[in-house]
């Protein structure tokens, strides 16, 4: 069996299982070899009850006493069973598992493993897995067990014995695409030795070994293929050279506050680039409220004083809209002529600007996806901007700049990556930094409350409006949910519009709105004439509304830490105090974690940490919307030291091209190939 065969091909795979594997994203032998543990139970050593150990995982015999029962606690339904040996006897208890009555028989011996605890005297295990004592699993029994992730119909036990098979059939037969000179490097061990500890380790020291090398396999590959995406990016292109005077100076004058020395800094990174006669491909990488729209506007203006065009393309028309609005305010008394392309505009009015475009009578052009359509056609174009590049696929990035003869390439992301982590998003590109907020920048108070709390809040928000001030309110869905029980916009948003603030000025916006309405609620806000919006994270991005002075989010549990620095980003961007309240009555201990950091730091970075800490990387970055694949093995927030060796061996290579065989330089196209694709987010 060949490693790329249909996992069809496998005995005891028929047309249900082969659905329940391609739900699993396992289409081929190699997906399913590849498919990695997500933890794993040790059952090499069976004990008695008498030895087991509290505040550990156990693995022992026992026969079942008496019949589960079943009881209903603090809204949580609780299974207890009596199980015993000749040495004593514990309770095994479940939570929510009520099919679980009938799974186990009386007088029969089970192998159970579970975590053993002794509170308040009593003796009990907490959802332990089992199985009939006579019909032990091989493959589990005296052995690691791996456990797999969510698995679509699939039992761990089946799941268990098709990857065995897969490893037995296609024994080494993986080729090891890591140099020689590397593998012997960084001390790691072979493929195939890796795949198979992985997944069935014969101990301890086989599984970190196997980890290490697959970690490291993942994130050198991944690596290889950004530096090598940046190098022929790079390969025979001259940069437009740009003279950064006087435009600079005339741009700075028009701003209504200083520069930041952080602001300032990035703007020489971006001026040497200018004028280095090379391909500007950065990244800038600032807090909320940072001021990257300010270097935006500075560096468009350099480029337009050049004589050539500048482009920016935002994820939102409403932001599309504010990036135009505000460019014209600061750059149209300079001259520049400032376009607004976007989806929604009559035929007419799209052609005039299209022509205006090509002919290179507009300046500045302000878009949405609308930018990279095929009829856009520009007159000289020196410079792209795609603003919130994490909405964005990298596809779309480079099919922006692809509007031009090799422009320079500035993105934005107001979302803070610690700086090693950044390079796996943004691996083909430089990073700058803004890490310092704008003079007159408010801080902004941050309340955790639970919902016992919201008659002061509404009396809180009630005084904010009175004194003139504006107020968001944002909940985690659009609709009613009967999942789970959370506030809705439509339905929380008309209680509060009818019942609450009735003598208020109350408007609703979310995602599933057409754009249309979505523009004339958000426009109707930013002129003060809606005090109250309630909203879906629709508002994370870019709005600007000096004026809103309170964020309230409700079901705060239900959001990123990310997300939540996002939201109260969106106050504290006037002169006024500004105060953001997030209202959870979540009991789970990492919810309560994330809200306590909110509380406790503004620091973007910090909260990014601690968010990639608690989450972990695949909820963090949300890598398909980077157009990148997510990670099947490595964990960005505990294999840094992994990472980093990883990206020395990366540049190590690419410098040493001819120790790649073409099997290698082949794999590495292949991840190119697959790595890098757009994405579609909706918004």
């Amino acid at each position: 069996m060949q490693r790329t065969d249909s996992v069809a091909m496998l005995k005891t795979v028929g047309v249900q299982r082969l659905k329940q594997l391609h739900a699993l994203g396992i289409d081929t032998v190699e997906d399913l070899m590849t498919y990695f543990p997500r933890d794993y139970e040790d059952r090499r050593e069976e004990k008695g009850i008498a030895e087991l150990t509290a505040g550990q995982s156990n693995t022992f015999v026992a026969k079942v006493l008496a019949a589960p029962e079943v009881f209903h606690y603090q809204k949580k339904t609780v299974i207890r069973a009596r199980v015993g040996d000749e040495d004593g006897q514990v309770t095994c208890v479940w939570f929510g598992m009520t099919y679980l009555k009938n799974s186990l028989k009386v007088g029969e011996d089970y192998l159970f493993t579970g975590r053993y605890e002794v509170k308040y005297g009593k003796k009990q295990v907490l959802s332990p897995s089992f199985e009939m004592a006579s019909k032990k699993d091989p493959l589990a029994s005296g052995h690691i067990l791996p456990i797999y992730p969510a698995t679509h119909g699939l039992s761990q036990k089946i799941l268990r014995k098709l990857i065995y098979q897969a490893l037995e059939e296609t024994k080494n037969q993986f080729p090891d695409l890591l140099p020689k000179k590397i593998r012997e490097q960084y001390h790691l061990c072979e493929k195939n030795y890796a795949l198979q500890n992985i997944h069935f380790p014969e101990d301890e020291e086989g599984f970190l070994l196997a980890r290490q090398r697959l970690v490291f396999e993942e994130l050198y590959l991944l690596q290889l293929a950004l530096f090598s995406m940046k190098e022929e990016t790079m390969k025979g292109r001259s940069g437009i050279r740009l003279s950064p005077q006087p435009g600079r100076q005339e741009a700075e004058a028009q701003m209504p506050f200083s520069l930041t020395q952080a602001q300032r800094k990035v703007l020489g990174q971006i001026e040497e680039d200018f004028v280095s006669g090379r391909v500007m491909n950065r990244l800038v990488q600032g807090d909320v409220g940072s001021g990257k729209t300010a270097v935006a506007m500075i560096v468009s203006y350099e480029a337009i004083q050049n004589g050539y065009q500048a482009a920016l393309m935002a994820p939102t028309e409403v932001l599309a809209s504010q990036h135009a609005k505000t460019f014209s305010e600061v750059l149209g008394p300079l001259g520049v002529r400032v376009g607004f392309l976007r989806g929604t505009m009559k035929k007419r009015e799209k052609e005039a600007l299209l022509a205006g475009i090509a002919s290179g009578e507009v300046d500045m052009i302000i878009g949405t996806h609308a930018v990279i359509q095929s009829g856009v056609a520009f007159s000289a174009l020196a410079l792209v901007i795609t603003d919130e590049q994490h909405r964005f696929g990298v596809k779309q990035r480079v099919r922006l700049s692809q509007k031009g003869q090799d422009p320079h390439v500035l993105v934005m992301t107001a979302t803070p990556i610690p700086r090693t982590l950044a390079l796996i998003l943004y691996g083909d590109l430089d990073i700058s930094v803004m890490d310092a907020l704008p003079t007159g920048r408010q801080q902004v108070d941050t309340l955790v409350v639970t919902s016992a709390y919201h008659e002061r809040v509404y009396g809180f928000l009630k005084r904010q409006m009175d004194a003139g001030r504006q107020v968001y309110v944002v909940c985690p869905s659009v609709e009613e949910s009967e999942k789970r029980q959370t506030e809705s916009v439509m339905q929380y948003g008309t209680y509060l519009a009818q019942e609450v603030f009735a003598a208020y000025r109350v408007g609703l916006l979310h995602g599933k709105m057409k754009p249309a309405q979505k523009e004339e609620i958000m426009v109707a806000f930013a002129r003060g004439e809606i005090q109250m919006l309630v909203a879906t994270t629709v508002i994370e991005v870019g709005v600007n509304v000096p004026n809103a002075t309170v964020m309230v989010v409700e079901n705060a549990e239900y959001f990123g830490l990310s997300q939540l620095h996002q939201l109260r980003g969106r106050v504290g961007r006037g002169t006024e105090k500004s105060y953001c309240v997030l209202i959870s009555d979540a009991k789970n201990p990492e919810a309560k974690e994330r809200l306590k950091t909110m509380k406790a730091t503004s620091d973007g970075f910090r909260i990014a940490e601690m968010d990639l800490h608690l989450r972990g990387p695949g909820d963090f970055f949300g890598t398909r919307q980077h157009g990148l694949p997510p990670l099947k093995i490595a964990n960005l927030y505990r294999d840094m030291e992994i990472l980093t060796q990883a990206q020395q061996a990366a540049r190590q290579t690419l410098q040493h091209k001819d120790e790649l065989s073409k099997e290698q330089w082949q794999a590495l196209e292949q991840w190119q190939k697959t790595a890098f694709t757009a994405t579609d987010v909706g918004i």
